[in-house]
């Protein structure tokens, strides 16, 4: 009887296995490999910096706008790549899924490591910046970033549980899912401040709404821990960001159990619909 997310901590040798296989497999007869992870967010930070930075002047109005940005980016990328691999990790094992009995969350799971690997070059990239812009974080900056990372990671796993689950009986989850990584970068303040929806959509249900999304909170708490010491403190952080933390800390752990519980009920079809 599988005991879901627990048999993968009993099965971290397979777990390191399929990890290395999908790093392979990703970069097999590319010239570059890894290095990639640094200029997929380097082009689409110059874009969005060009494009939103210049051209509509955030510069002017934000300081450190491209640690700003890019702290958001890192966030998203993260995110996005969790989900989407996950989302596509059960059918693309489909030959090991069919052949062999082993704890299917595997799969997605190692989709977090995969997306590990890459998001530490990009923080890299990131702190670096941060630190030729004066940053000097305290101890809260840097659990901020660490409860983010943590956020973020159990949000996508969560969904990347269901939608994975959801793919390999009708394919059209992963369409949805592309739809819904379109979406992410403009529905978390990467390109542009929280009061500009605050503004827009005033303070009633739908910026409850916004706040509730526990994407617009990794990001925000990356703004904390990274962007906001290196300017002095102007524009202002959302209020009240310790209780939507913990609200958004709630609500991932709820989508977590939700989608182990899709994925659970799912799972002894897997290799029937494969």
């Amino acid at each position: 009887m599988s005991l879901g997310l627990v048999d993968v901590t009993r099965h971290r040798y397979l777990l390191r296995l399929i990890v290395r296989k999908e790093l392979r497999a990703r970069y097999q007869g590319s010239l570059l490999g890894m290095v990639w992870s640094y200029v997929k967010p380097a082009v689409q930070f110059i874009v969005f910096y060009f494009a939103v930075g210049v051209f509509l002047r955030m510069n002017d109005s934000l300081p450190n706008y491209a640690v700003y940005l890019f702290a958001g980016i890192v966030s998203v990328n993260y995110f996005s790549e969790i989900l989407g691999n996950a989302t596509r990790s059960i059918v693309g094992n489909a030959a090991l899924v069919k052949k062999i009995y082993l704890p299917r969350e595997l799969f997605p799971v190692s989709s977090v490591f995969v997306a590990g690997a890459h998001l530490v070059p990009q923080l890299v990239v990131l702190l670096a910046g941060a630190l030729i812009a004066h940053w000097r974080p305290g101890l809260t900056h840097l659990l901020a970033i660490g409860l983010a990372m943590f956020i973020c990671t159990v949000f996508a796993l969560g969904l990347g549980l269901a939608f994975g689950a959801v793919n390999v009986i009708f394919r059209d989850a992963e369409n949805l899912v592309d739809l819904l990584l379109m979406i992410a970068t403009w529905a978390s303040p990467v390109l542009y401040v929280w009061t500009h929806v605050r503004d827009a959509v005033g303070s009633g249900w739908g910026w409850t709404l916004y706040q509730l999304n526990p994407l617009t909170t990794v990001v925000e708490l990356m703004h904390w821990g990274v962007w906001h010491p290196t300017t002095d403190g102007t524009p202002p952080l959302p209020p009240h960001l310790l209780w939507t933390s913990a609200q958004a800390l709630i609500v991932s752990l709820l989508v977590l159990a939700i989608g182990q519980t899709i994925f659970r009920r799912l799972d002894g079809r897997f290799a029937q619909e494969l």
